[in-house]
């Protein structure tokens, strides 16, 4: 995986000027004059990376120790930016669902500012025109590789917002600004380019009380995080706040620490994590999955209103209908479903447990106990152990459970294109080195899914 997740960057998708002959030495002569300090014992290279560039340890570098200090001033955020005054001033009008929108007019101004302070950082850039995200494959290739996944589905909704956004903020906004906006930057495309990568390079600077203070780009993170990697390998973490997302505090000194979390030895690549994430969420945000079974936090979805239907498949005349919708008008009262929710299986646990445990119990109980339950409003109810929804606990759970969980299953693994025993044909000859980077990352998320919903119905059996 490692040498296949290769990719060439460009000094920058919009620039007017060559790229530097050395970016490296331009980014570092920036980084002296900004202030950023970074430690003598890493170098950013290209030489023993695995995805272009990237951070490597020079020497030994033990827990604890310092990477590099980014001062506030050379993080690329809407208040650091050159129109960080009008953004400032406009912040009402660029609301949006994302919140983004501040940031990334001010990477679009900034991106084509010959002048711009972060060109250097620009330079080292991925290759706006080759991210591997599904939002930027062909409909057809995306459906027909990922059907099944949830991926098609989270995708068609960013590319509505998107869409929504650039149309009714964004662009109205560059033209009501033309003389800080060139027309080569009014583009959907470019724009859907660059929440990509602030999908995946953002990080919120955050303070101990909560208060959020933005997002930014960070010069240095950027070449620390590894953009196609597995995240098993990412050793590296910020110092984190309070806060959503993955966020990072200033220090009194106005500077964000990136500080080592474990040993790396010489010679070694350092990586920033992604945090524990599915294959699914691993390719809509990065373009890339782990191989089966590399990835201990894969998980696979039921969607809810699968439950349902397997649920409806036993009921035999109008009445039991009824009551079926009955008791899921009361699931949804409690919150523990929803039309677009799902049920989320990992390989050892489920962790959507109190949801999915509430939902078979209350389906498959006698009318006369779900009356009862409905009249205390299904609070007070002493859990039981044999309730329990670990995964070495389903066996034991009530047949009428096991029956329910086992056709939810059955009616997901429909919703593929393909079964498992053709997903095991392709890993195990030689037709998966022929396939192409989209087809295998493709092939790892479905099989990584399909082996936990067969792992539940052999429990379930």
């Amino acid at each position: 995986m490692a040498t296949q997740a290769k990719r060439r960057r460009v000094a920058g998708p919009v620039g007017g000027g060559d790229a530097a002959p050395d970016p490296v030495a331009g980014f570092l002569s920036w980084c002296r004059q900004v202030g950023l300090e970074l430690s003598p014992k890493v170098s950013v290279s290209r030489q023993g990376t695995v995805a272009g560039y990237g951070m490597v340890a020079r020497e030994s570098v033990q827990p604890g120790e310092l990477l590099f200090a980014v001062p506030r001033a050379a993080l690329l955020s809407q208040h650091t930016c050159s129109i960080g005054g009008l953004l400032e001033r406009e912040r009402g009008a660029l609301q949006s669902q994302s919140g983004w929108v501040p940031l990334l007019l001010a990477l679009l101004h900034e991106l084509q500012a010959p002048a711009s302070p972060w060109s250097p950082y620009f330079a080292l850039w991925p290759e706006l025109g080759r991210l591997e995200h599904p939002m930027f494959w062909p409909e057809e290739e995306r459906r027909r590789l990922l059907q099944g996944t949830g991926v098609p589905e989270a995708v068609e909704k960013d590319l509505a917002n998107i869409r929504s956004e650039y149309y009714s903020i964004v662009l109205p906004f560059m033209e009501a600004h033309p003389d800080l906006f060139s027309p080569r930057v009014r583009s959907l495309e470019l724009y859907r380019q660059l929440v990509a990568l602030v999908m995946a390079y953002r990080i919120f600077i955050g303070t101990k009380n909560k208060t959020l203070r933005g997002i930014s780009s960070v010069p240095s993170l950027n070449y620390i995080h590894g953009e196609a990697l597995p995240k098993r390998d990412l050793i590296f973490l910020g110092l984190a706040s309070e806060g959503p997302g993955p966020s990072f505090s200033l220090p009194p000194q106005n500077c964000l620490r990136m500080v080592a979390t474990q040993l790396i030895p010489k010679g070694h690549e350092i990586f920033n994590t992604y945090g524990q994430m599915a294959n699914w969420q691993l390719i809509h945000m990065y373009g890339f999955a782990e191989p089966y079974p590399d990835n201990t936090d894969d998980t696979a979805d039921i969607q809810m209103v699968t439950v349902r239907e397997a649920a409806l498949q036993g009921t035999k005349v109008e009445a039991e209908r009824l009551l079926l919708y009955e008791r899921w008008d009361f699931l949804c009262k409690l919150e523990m479903v929803g039309e677009e929710g799902a049920f989320v299986i990992g390989r050892e646990e489920v962790l959507t447990e109190e949801e999915l445990t509430t939902t078979l119990k209350v389906l498959c109980m006698p009318a006369e106990e779900f009356r009862e339950f409905k009249d205390q409003d299904g609070w007070g109810d002493n859990k039981r152990e044999e309730d329990s929804l670990t995964i070495t606990n389903i066996p034991k759970l009530k047949a009428s459970w096991r029956q329910l969980l086992r056709d939810s299953v059955l009616l997901t693994l429909q919703t593929y294109a393909t079964d498992l025993k053709s997903e095991q044909d392709l890993l195990s000859n030689e037709v998966y080195t022929r396939l192409s980077w989209r087809e295998q990352q493709a092939l790892q998320v479905r099989y990584g899914q399909k082996m936990i919903l067969h792992q539940l119905l052999e429990l379930t059996s």
